[in-house]
């Protein structure tokens, strides 16, 4: 936000009608004044002031409050009161990615007619506008939309489904903070702070210098408007834009369309994310990447350790050697070693053919049973098999799992997609079998195994279940 130059009490675009507080936490509204004037925040019998700062900032925080709607909140400085209308108190989640996200509900699965079911008042979206930006910005364009057919075509899919379930089951509003962007790496979504303080990750801001120089001086712009150009004798085309102000610079996200909402009260985030850095070779790098950004967005939030659910790659591409998704998939799945996260396994629900899979619903579903546990405290399975470890037993590697919950099942009617290797290294097909709550695996040409995995393929045929119809992760033993 830009100072006020009039005694006028400003907010940030995302207090505004049909907005969502997150029920039973302290909720705290901010915005800008003159430097010294004393603003009034009134909400469900509380009534607070404070005064702005000497930069014209000001900030209050609610008492909690139960769920319910509608209310009004009301701010008053010297000049002005803004009262803002049709205030729902529900759950609030951050939903964020890359173009998997931001999929919208018009173009997923059985489009027509969800969309037509889709008048639900208690659902609000609050979807961010493409902002890039150098430093951290307070404010960022958007406005929230209450949920019916006339807007939610343009809602993400996968927010939608996983905002329907919950304010389903937990009768209560939802609020959805949409924030993506198609083609970007998490790099981009993560602050400078957080990228500097890692000696690994440091090397991002080397490759983004690198990239750039690559690029003639009169192409630096974004949004891009160029046709192909001869870079030496071979034509090149920036897809996605490479420009000092491009989507995929690092922090340039998180400063533009993160930073703004941080401190908003949540209940935690959704996050859909990581095919393009399967595409740019920085797999490996992501075991660091993706739990540093966690960390990074918790420790802005000042939440402690909010609930942080996401979705592991699906199964994509029949080419072997289209990027690094296997491990990258392997990457996503280790970083539910931080606290509350969970992760939904989508391998089974994918597209070959087509980067974008069509069913949303089930992604949303998957996620919103994480969020009824790791968020919600309830009791059911939300979660199918995760590698805990493997050991060799004569010829065989036996491989336990975690989250089995009825017990495991094979879906297609033969156990697939394992291999073994031995000292090696060299991973050959395996004959598998369920053996209780574990699989033993085995491959006749090797005698000692040593390593197995499991789906581990660009676009695998996914056949471990569990008897609540949630797959297994892809995974591979060390």
């Amino acid at each position: 936000m830009v100072a006020a130059a009039v005694a006028e009490v400003r907010l940030p675009n995302f207090f505004a009608d049909n907005m969502v507080l997150q029920r039973d936490l302290p909720c705290p509204v901010w915005g800008e004044a003159i430097p010294g004037e004393t603003v009034t925040v009134s909400f469900r019998g509380q009534t607070m002031s404070t005064q702005a700062d000497d930069a014209g900032q000001w900030r209050i925080t609610l008492a909690p409050t139960a769920a319910g709607t509608p209310f009004e909140l009301k701010v008053a400085g010297a000049a002005n009161t803004i009262t803002i209308q049709n205030v729902a108190v529900g759950e609030v989640w951050v939903a964020s990615g890359q173009s998997n996200m931001g999929w919208p509900l018009r173009l997923s699965n059985d489009a027509e007619k969800e969309i037509a079911a889709s008048t639900f008042p208690g659902i609000r979206f609050f979807q961010a506008a493409k902002t890039v930006a150098l430093t951290p910005q307070l404010n960022v364009k958007g406005e929230w939309k209450a949920s019916a057919p006339a807007v939610s075509g343009d809602f993400s899919g996968v927010a939608y489904f996983f905002a329907r379930h919950l304010h389903q089951k937990l009768g209560v509003p939802v609020g959805i903070l949409q924030t993506e962007w198609g083609g970007t790496p998490a790099e981009a979504w993560t602050s400078a702070g957080a990228l500097a303080a890692d000696p690994a990750l440091r090397q991002v801001f080397v490759d983004w210098a690198n990239t750039l120089a690559a690029f003639p001086r009169e192409n630096a712009k974004y949004p891009y408007k160029v046709k192909d150009f001869e870079q030496g004798k071979r034509k090149h085309r920036p897809s996605p834009p490479n420009g000092p102000d491009s989507p995929q610079m690092p922090i340039g996200l998180y400063n533009g369309m993160v930073a703004p909402f941080v401190t908003y009260a949540i209940r935690g985030a959704i996050w859909y994310q990581g095919e393009n850095n399967a595409h740019n070779g920085r797999a490996e790098l992501y075991r660091s990447l993706f739990p540093a950004m966690i960390t990074d967005w918790r420790s802005a939030w000042k939440q402690g350790d909010f609930p942080f659910l996401f979705v592991q790659l699906a199964n994509y591409g029949k080419v072997p050697a289209l990027g690094q998704w296997p491990e990258l998939r392997d990457a996503q799945k280790d970083t539910l070693s931080l606290a509350n996260t969970g992760m939904a396994v989508i391998i089974d629900i994918g597209d070959p053919e087509d980067i974008h899979p069509k069913n949303k619903q089930d992604v949303g579903l998957r996620l919103a049973l994480a969020a009824r546990k790791i968020a919600y405290g309830e009791k059911l399975v939300y979660s199918g098999p995760l590698f805990r470890q493997a050991a060799r037993e004569g010829n065989s590697m036996r491989v336990y799992f975690d989250e089995i919950g009825g017990g495991l099942t094979v879906k297609g009617g033969t156990l697939g997609g394992f291999e073994v290797a031995g000292a090696d290294g060299k991973f050959v097909p395996a004959e598998a079998r369920i053996d209780g709550g574990t699989v033993v695996a085995s491959a006749p040409q090797v005698e000692k195994p040593e390593r197995v995995r499991y789906a581990w393929a660009n676009s695998p045929v996914a056949t471990l279940f569990n008897r609540e119809g949630l797959p297994a992760s892809p995974f591979q033993s060390r």
